[in-house]
């Protein structure tokens, strides 16, 4: 059994080996044609490199560090609590690990971005430049309803339209919105271990991908930095407007006192009353405004401390600058990579066509 296995196994091989030159033979008589389609793929990928536009980067990196949840302040968190005073940094943390990075593809923070002016002295929204690199507004001429839509830079701002016309738009937006974080905009951390944040975004036109990225980073960084600290600076400015309040009251006490010792200068000593009463009341209320405000002044200190400590540090490492990183597909390549794809391409073709033949043969 095992000589008779060994014995298929050579004659197997050696049809294997009969076969391949065969193919081997095939193609070279067809030699001329798999050069021939070589050429026009390599003449298609030189036509593709040279018409294709350059690829530009603009890439931001910047080093974000969370500030300290609680604010060190956990002695005086509970102690404060039992007085009815909030000092922040006991909830749960919001934008806690990664969550930062998936903040930067949402709509809201790229719809805004989209909307804002392509430079200081331009009016032109970063919105109405993408449509205009990526010649959106060519398919859109064909359907009427598309025609006479336009972004402007306060369009956000402006009162709703019909409810057609603003389902348009939105839908319009949410397409470009959807097309910039799938294909256009990366955001990663290079490290791991580390709180280096990348933030890349590509484009045809070099001013789009500039001004989008620094926009963009500046605009998730304010709104990150906004609600992380939200709860800790609604508590600092709560508690800034009872101290004021009290110290205004306090004042106010100590200079009632001064005013009525002043109406009587020469009081008779029979009535006293008239000055002792109302100076007492007024320095006994000064007085218990002056403890109230020192716990009070306390408290803000403390609540500023935690304020400071739980805003989050974004230090910005390197900016984009002119000119951007540009990727662009070499002449000499594309017209390599078109050769081979077509001469691989008919070269299966041939092979198939071969197959077919001799099966039909058979």
């Amino acid at each position: 059994m095992k000589k008779n296995n060994i014995k298929d196994d050579e004659i197997s091989l050696k049809e294997l080996i009969l076969k391949i030159g065969e193919w081997w033979q095939y193609l070279w008589s067809k030699k001329w044609i798999i050069i021939v389609a070589g050429l026009i793929g390599g003449l298609l990928g030189f036509g593709y490199a040279y018409m294709k536009k350059p690829i530009y980067t603009a890439t931001t990196t910047f080093v974000l560090e969370s500030g300290e949840k609680g604010g060190g302040l956990g002695a005086y968190v509970g102690v404060a609590s039992m007085m009815g005073i909030d000092l922040g940094g006991g909830g749960g943390g919001i934008f806690q690990g990664d969550n930062i990075l998936e903040l930067y593809k949402s709509r809201t923070m790229l719809e805004k971005t989209l909307f804002s002016s392509l430079d200081s002295a331009s009016k032109q929204p970063l919105i109405e430049r993408y449509v205009e690199v990526n010649q959106l507004r060519k398919g859109w001429e064909k359907k009427t309803e598309l025609e006479d839509i336009r972004f402007n830079v306060d369009e956000l701002k402006k009162p709703k339209l019909n409810e057609k016309s603003q389902r348009l738009r939105d839908s319009l937006i949410g397409k470009i919105v959807e097309s910039i974080a799938k294909a256009d905009l990366t955001v990663a951390k290079p490290d791991k271990k580390l709180s280096i944040i990348k933030v890349d975004v590509k484009s045809k036109d070099e001013i789009f991908a500039k001004r989008f990225n620094e926009e963009l980073v500046n605009n998730v960084n304010e709104f990150y930095i906004q609600t992380k600290t939200k709860k800790s600076l609604d508590n600092v400015i709560i508690l800034q407007r009872k101290t004021d309040s009290v110290r205004a009251v306090m004042n106010g006490a100590i200079y009632s006192a001064a005013v009525v010792a002043d109406a009587t200068p020469n009081l008779n000593p029979t009535r006293q009353v008239q000055r002792a009463a109302p100076v007492q009341r007024a320095q006994f209320s000064a007085e218990t405004n002056k403890a109230v405000l020192g716990e009070m002044v306390k408290n803000l200190e403390m609540s500023k401390m935690s304020l400071m400590k739980e805003t989050p540090l974004i230090q910005v490492v390197d900016q984009p600058v002119y000119p951007l990183q540009k990727e662009r597909l070499g002449k000499a390549k594309g017209t390599a990579l078109g050769g081979i794809i077509f001469g691989f391409l008919i070269t299966l073709a041939l092979l198939f066509r071969a197959a077919v033949k001799n099966i039909m043969r058979n």
